[in-house]
């Protein structure tokens, strides 16, 4: 099993142009046939002007055998791609081994997600995850992780979360009272001695992600 995270930085101005493409041209002609979409976000906080979308694939070798099926794909090469080329500065991914499987849709909608990425000391992320396995529980009685990886390319020492929350107050609350939990604390206390860098952002559904 393998994740893929993708981030499109679009330039000013051309999220509407976008988001429009992707509903209408773009998810109709990939579906989940080529790689099963878990989610498709637009960034609120930090950055701005992006586009966050997770996939699921069996194994890297399906990943790169239905990644070639798709660049032949003519509704997505011909009709999709050429649309939103003009759009996006730049493309980032990332490949990722989970350590918690993501949460499929249970149709609930209006939610928000944040993704919390690590980077870590060489050897952290990997410690990362089994600490984290040893607390989960304690953890998600205050808000589950809806899903949960290690880095495998490019960068293979990021420790990467995503968590679900109905809103803003939510979030600070769970927040809040895991931070009182004394397996939580004791789980953080770990985390310095691995860490280099931390970043949060703030993802929004868009109206075709299968997680809303």
């Amino acid at each position: 099993m393998v994740y893929e995270l993708r981030c499109y930085t679009l330039r000013p101005g051309k999220m509407p142009e976008y988001l429009k493409a992707a509903e209408t041209i773009g998810r109709p002609a990939r579906g989940q046939n080529y790689g099963v979409n878990h989610g498709y976000w637009t960034a609120e906080f930090g950055a701005l002007n992006q586009i966050w979308h997770l996939w699921k694939y069996d194994s890297y070798e399906e990943r790169t055998r239905l990644r070639t099926e798709l660049s032949k794909h003519k509704p997505w090469t011909e009709g999709y791609v050429p649309v939103i080329r003009p759009l996006i500065e730049r493309q980032d991914l990332r490949l990722m081994n989970a350590v918690v499987d993501v949460k499929p849709s249970d149709g609930t909608t209006g939610n928000i997600y944040e993704l919390r990425v690590y980077r870590c000391q060489m050897g952290g992320a990997v410690q990362y995850g089994k600490d984290f396995k040893e607390v989960q529980a304690a953890r998600e009685k205050y808000s589950p992780i809806w899903g949960a990886w290690t880095g495998e390319f490019p960068q293979p020492n990021e420790w990467i979360h995503l968590w679900r929350y109905k809103n803003l107050q939510e979030r600070f609350e769970a927040r809040g009272a895991a931070m009182k939990d004394p397996a939580w604390q004791a789980y953080l206390a770990k985390g310095p001695a691995k860490l280099a860098e931390m970043h949060s952002t703030l993802l929004m559904p868009t109206n075709y992600s299968p997680n809303k």
